[in-house]
């Protein structure tokens, strides 16, 4: 009963594994979709978002603001709303590309060359796709801002990988599961 229990494990790990690559699809299509909204819509969206999180600070602080306060205060931060939106669509991306490769066991400085290659390459891509769409240029400092949120996630998947591998798995790992195997009895 012992293997049988020990080939089903296996046979989810091997079935498993490759599904963690579908997260990293995912965002790489959610970042396209928002990449081919024309100037006036992506505008439009990131103006919506300051006006909400403006109303939403209003709030918390008890600050009653009349619509033109609103307005203008969302005109302020919409900017770095946008940007904002680049670095955590980027970091989103860099979790979910480093975590499969972390899976498939690529760590440490390799992990982050792979990762950070793709998503900066990816970032790149992206910016270019825009300078087909109505409204929107590409920008350097996008592409930076983007390498540096794909990096952020890389880095938080690395530590989180590393923490969770020496605490939450080690009682799955093969390598503790080997030296307990290869261990004299005395």
């Amino acid at each position: 009963m012992k293997y049988f229990w020990l080939t089903v494990k296996k046979m989810v790990r091997y079935l498993l594994k490759p599904l963690s690559f579908v997260p990293a699809l995912c965002m790489i299509y959610v970042i396209f979709s928002f990449s081919a909204q024309s100037g006036a819509e992506s505008g439009q969206l990131s103006l919506t978002v300051a006006q909400k999180l403006v109303r939403a600070a209003g709030e918390l602080l008890d600050k009653e603001l009349d619509p033109a306060q609103i307005a203008h205060y969302a005109e302020l931060i919409h900017f770095y709303v946008r940007k904002l939106a680049h670095f955590t669509e980027y970091f989103l991306l860099g979790m979910s590309v480093a975590l499969p490769l972390y899976v498939y066991r690529l760590r440490g400085f390799w992990l982050v060359l792979a990762a950070g290659f793709f998503c900066a390459a990816f970032a790149g891509l992206d910016e270019y796709h825009q300078s087909f769409v109505a409204g929107r240029t590409p920008s350097l400092r996008d592409v930076a801002i983007d390498t540096a949120g794909s990096l952020t996630g890389i880095y938080f998947t690395r530590v989180f990988g590393f923490i969770g591998r020496k605490t939450v798995f080690a009682p799955l790992s093969l390598e503790r599961r080997r030296k307990v195997q290869h261990r004299p009895r005395g």
